[in-house]
């Protein structure tokens, strides 16, 4: 007879609460995206939030979402899962899963199916209306890339750092 506990969480509660971990690193002040890539076998491959790009500083360039083009974040900004994808630093991701707490825009769609990861979990689809959303599912059916949305627990995990 096991004394094994029974009350651990999902694999599914853990890597979204690795993405929505993640998501907290991001400095934007509107909306926090994380994402979490792991492996067939359940590893860690690679994590990402949404943020600037390596040597563009914070505090140099916009956070705002409205305005010139050019001094708004929408030109600078990488989302969470193309720096998952780029953090990378191991072989292939083809065969992964990708947990992501918003759904993919088009733009993260293309790297997702180019990458080979085959599934997204994703946590919130705000904006599912939206071209952007409507083009990235129709390329992610179109390649086989399977998607679901994460099921809550409403389990509440306290992390005190």
């Amino acid at each position: 007879m096991s004394d094994k506990r029974t009350d651990y969480i999902s694999w599914d509660e853990y890597f979204m609460g690795i993405a929505r971990l993640s998501a907290m690193r991001s400095k934007d002040p509107n909306t926090q995206v994380g994402a979490c890539i792991v492996s067939s076998d359940n590893k860690i491959l690679s994590v990402g939030y949404n943020g600037f790009p390596k040597g563009c500083s914070d505090d140099e360039y916009p956070w705002c979402r409205e305005g010139d083009p050019l001094d708004n974040k929408y030109f600078y900004t990488t989302h969470s899962e193309l720096n998952a994808i780029l953090n990378f630093r191991g072989g292939s991701l083809e065969g992964s899963k990708l947990y992501v707490t918003l759904f993919p825009c088009n733009e993260c769609a293309k790297a997702v199916i180019q990458a080979g990861i085959k599934t997204i979990v994703y946590d919130d689809d705000k904006y599912s209306a939206t071209p952007s959303v409507i083009a990235s599912k129709r390329m992610l059916d179109s390649a086989g890339v399977q998607y679901y949305r994460y099921e809550h627990t409403d389990r509440k995990v306290e992390i005190v750092l």
